[in-house]
């Protein structure tokens, strides 16, 4: 099958937290149109694929991305028009033969990510189907179950929480509507615990949560716990983490921020280790260093009661996944395409896992956009679960809205059942 690409337009647009962003937009000979967002990370890994920006500071504080939206116009454009919008790695590879670099710095990973997206979405559109069922090929069986990230950590005037998320993850749910109302239903209880342990009503934090209350990952946990429990839910919401911990990682001395005090790889593995013995963690994602090979072999013998994710560690890279699995330094990774910069480059490392029995959670950006092709993927890969932020700010629901739709535009579609995954 057949069908050309015949034009390539872009334009600058503007995340969720209002930093500028590239739009591409591909359309094809039969009329199908397909268009792209690269959405940026606030945490972002040393090993990501570069953010083109303009550096003009009298436009958004330098953080423009007109040369981005020129290279996609002038440069991408003219390489991939009369190409098969059909195949999706001739049409990524040549882009990356245009840029050049390994970390495609040239053309920008946010340009090119997005032109990827863009010609992901057209095909979709010529064969009239939704980009997940593209995906899958075949009606969807299973939507994912969704993690929220509903107290965030980082650094507050009076305190540094040293883990930058402290997610729920609702597994005792029979389908995804309960699973979303449970998450909704927490989260909203959560206000009013947060209230009455600080006094006053929680901070919204920059990624939508609420702001920690404490530099104590324990304290925070607890206090989750019991808007859990005011909600009947407890035995049927879980735990997850995301420590991000190379943000608070100090590389003279090679120790982490932990609760005000500095401390090693071994004792910070001790610490999640005692945190997985009392409470129920689906998941703990970036504990160590993005270099820190040696540490994440390690965790990942010592921490048996749950699963051991990389992000930074990782970055979407089918290469880095692969070392990852031969030092048998983590159980899966963080799914986020344009850490890699194409489709075609973050199937292969999604495709790696899955055959080495490994897990992939799509996630979104704390800099998301609203048609983010993550939730595509989540879908499409039939993945157990999935990240999504706090049920708060706009971009964040449309995930949600989203995996209801999908679900129920998928006759016999069901919620993932995640127990057998579980480790506690």
């Amino acid at each position: 099958m057949e069908d050309r690409i015949a034009s390539v337009r872009a334009q600058q647009i503007i995340d969720c937290k209002c930093r500028p962003a590239v739009e591409v937009e591909i359309r094809t000979e039969s009329g199908a149109i397909g268009r792209g967002a690269a959405p940026t990370g606030t945490s972002v890994g040393m090993h990501e694929a570069f953010v083109l920006r303009d550096e003009n500071l009298a436009s958004y504080k330098g953080m423009g991305v007109h040369k981005a939206v020129d290279n996609a116009v002038n440069v991408i454009g003219p390489a991939l028009i009369g190409m098969n919008v059909f195949n999706q790695r001739a049409i990524d590879e040549k882009m990356i033969e245009l840029d050049g670099t390994p970390d495609k710095r040239n053309l920008g990973g946010n340009t090119i990510y997005s032109a990827s997206i863009a010609a992901f979405r057209a095909a979709a559109d010529a064969h009239r189907t939704p980009l997940y069922k593209y995906i899958a090929g075949r009606d969807i069986r299973t939507v994912p179950v969704p993690c929220f990230n509903v107290i965030n950590g980082g650094h507050y005037e009076t305190l540094t929480q040293a883990f930058n998320e402290f997610l729920i993850v609702p597994y005792g749910a029979d389908s995804v509507d309960l699973a979303v109302e449970m998450a909704v239903a927490v989260f909203q209880q959560l206000s009013d615990v947060l209230t009455k342990h600080l006094g006053h009503k929680p901070q919204v934090a920059s990624s939508y949560g609420y702001a920690a209350p404490s530099d104590d990952p324990e304290v925070i946990l607890s206090i989750i716990q019991e808007a859990i429990d005011a909600c009947d839910y407890t035995g049927r919401i879980a735990f997850a983490l995301d420590c991000a911990s190379s943000e608070m990682y100090d590389r003279d001395t090679g120790t982490y921020l932990l609760k005000g005090k500095r401390v090693s790889t071994d004792e910070l593995i001790a610490y999640a280790k005692a945190l997985t013995e009392k409470f129920d963690l689906v998941f703990i994602e970036d504990l160590l260093d993005e270099n820190d090979w040696d540490g994440y072999s390690k965790a990942a013998r010592e921490l048996t009661h749950t699963i051991v994710l990389g992000d930074d560690l990782i970055v979407t890279n089918a290469a880095l996944l692969k070392r990852a699995y031969e030092a048998r330094a983590v159980d899966g990774f963080i799914l986020k395409p344009n850490q890699v910069g194409t489709i075609s480059e973050a199937m292969d490392a999604h495709r790696f896992a899955r055959e080495h029995g490994m897990i992939s959670v799509p996630s979104g950006r704390s800099g998301g956009v609203v048609d983010d092709v993550v939730m595509d993927l989540s879908v499409g890969l039939e993945v157990p679960f999935q990240k999504n932020g706090a049920p708060r700010s706009g971009e964040r629901i449309e995930k949600l809205n989203f995996l209801m739709r999908a679900n129920a535009a998928s006759p016999g579609c069901r919620l993932y059942d995640i127990k057998p995954l579980l480790r506690f």
